[in-house]
């Protein structure tokens, strides 16, 4: 495993770990979301002006991937409005590596190496660790088996997208970052219209009033942690590099326990641990 795309990847987790905090901190989490994902998709536009679109062949790719991530931003959004960070998070980005490795398999033909496979495996028991913390957890009486469900489907749109966009930017690898930034300017045109309606003008307002910066700084954390990662792809295997850049878990678990209150104990750091030396195989024998 290159150990640039290592280091892109743990950059890219602590990015979209933040930008997940951002969100759930976020009072109404649908119009904070679409207002990250519009800035996002305009701050797209402008660098395309410079930067010029994706090749032709790709395209059929962006416009798949883009509403693969509507659907994503969607979902996560509904589960986060009931449940908390600590479990959804950690739950749906652990099962997305799982089947990333089989969807990498059949597609790309990506099989890993012996001590690859034992460092995935490591990294997907770390994140079922940190994420079983909070399984037991029942806040308010609410029951977690629905929580866990739409974790587990965010799990499922995570790992397809991942897919799709791993075989573009693998097809063309120079233009990974044009292949992003159209991807990115597509996903707006799809939620506002949806979130506009249920919510109105007046409360996209008041939103920007109140934490104009938070929107901005989510919008950015947002393109660059996916374009980082998306480069990564690029030249690394993709079964390990998703696999690695869920190490968002443990920065979403420490972020969950320091800034929201929730609890973390000794089994989430025993689940960091795991997930350190799953990545430290797959540097070494990947």
């Amino acid at each position: 495993m290159p150990t640039l795309a290592i280091i892109l990847l743990l950059t890219s987790a602590f990015m979209h770990a933040l930008w997940n905090l951002i969100l759930k901190k976020s009072e109404i989490k649908y119009v904070a979301m679409n207002w990250q994902v519009l800035l996002g998709g305009v701050a797209a536009v402008v660098a395309m002006f410079f930067l010029g679109l994706p090749p032709r062949s790709l395209w059929l790719f962006v416009i798949v991937s883009g509403i693969l991530e509507t659907l994503y931003f969607f979902l996560l959004m509904y589960a986060y409005t009931d449940h908390d960070f600590s479990l959804i998070y950690p739950v749906a980005r652990g099962a997305a590596p799982a089947l990333v490795v089989v969807w990498a398999a059949i597609i790309l033909s990506e099989i890993p190496t012996l001590g690859g496979s034992l460092g995935i495996l490591l990294i997907i028991v770390g994140l079922v660790i940190i994420g079983a913390t909070s399984l037991f957890q029942n806040h308010e009486n609410k029951p977690h088996v629905r929580g866990i469900m739409l974790a587990l489907g965010v799990a499922f749109i995570i790992s397809v997208y991942t897919i799709v966009d791993g075989t573009a930017v693998k097809q063309q690898p120079d233009a990974s970052l044009s292949y992003a930034l159209a991807m990115f300017a597509i996903v707006p045109l799809l939620t506002t219209p949806v979130v506009v309606r249920r919510y109105g003008w007046e409360v996209y307002a008041e939103a920007w009033r109140e934490q104009r910066w938070r929107l901005i700084l989510g919008g950015v954390l947002g393109v660059v942690a996916y374009t980082t990662a998306l480069f990564a792809y690029s030249f690394a295997p993709l079964n390990y590099s998703e696999a690695i850049r869920e190490v968002s878990v443990v920065i979403g678990a420490f972020f969950g326990w320091r800034f929201l209150g929730e609890k973390m104990g000794g089994y989430r750091l025993l689940g960091a641990l795991v997930i350190f030396a799953g990545i430290l195989l797959i540097a070494i024998f990947g």
